[in-house]
């Protein structure tokens, strides 16, 4: 799968190249943060498809489908996030990363269902709006912390 994103982008890229030269240079320099963006997108459709499934179709209550989605969508945003993102195939550290996601995920569940029972129980949002809205403040703190902490480049990777 990574493999077929890699040659889309590349594609994509090329298109770029040959029909809109001035962008292209800027989607290069930024190709990390709309490859995070798209990642993270497909994580939220999923937490999102998710949620509603669970919610409206299988009649289950909103925060139990809430912490049930965001399991779902931790696994494709790991994936992605590592792989494809950050393109860090090395497999030596994965655990760790793993590890390491998974408790920033904790986390951001914690945050996630306390700011969506808030949203929904004292302002009286829309569940999915509250969530979108949730999930791009996660998104954004995210990003700093997978670049900067879990998939850094290391002075050893560097060299290589």
């Amino acid at each position: 799968m990574i493999h077929r994103l890699r040659n889309l982008e590349e594609k994509a890229l090329c298109i770029l190249d040959e029909r809109a030269p001035w962008c292209a240079p800027h989607v290069r320099r930024y190709a990390r943060v709309i490859r995070f963006i798209l990642s993270g997108g497909t994580a939220a459709i999923v937490l999102l498809g998710s949620l509603y499934v669970l919610t409206d179709l299988l009649h289950i209550y909103y925060l139990v489908s809430s912490v049930l989605a965001f399991v779902a969508s931790f696994v494709v945003s790991f994936t992605l996030q590592k792989f494809w993102t950050f393109q860090d195939h090395s497999m030596e550290r994965v655990h760790v990363q793993a590890s390491i996601s998974f408790i920033i995920a904790v986390i951001n569940l914690g945050l996630n269902t306390f700011l969506l029972y808030f949203l929904v129980e004292h302002v009286g949002m829309w569940y999915m709006a509250a969530q979108v809205l949730i999930g791009a403040v996660l998104a954004f703190e995210s990003f700093f912390i997978l670049k900067f902490i879990i998939f850094r480049r290391r002075e050893t990777d560097a060299k290589q």
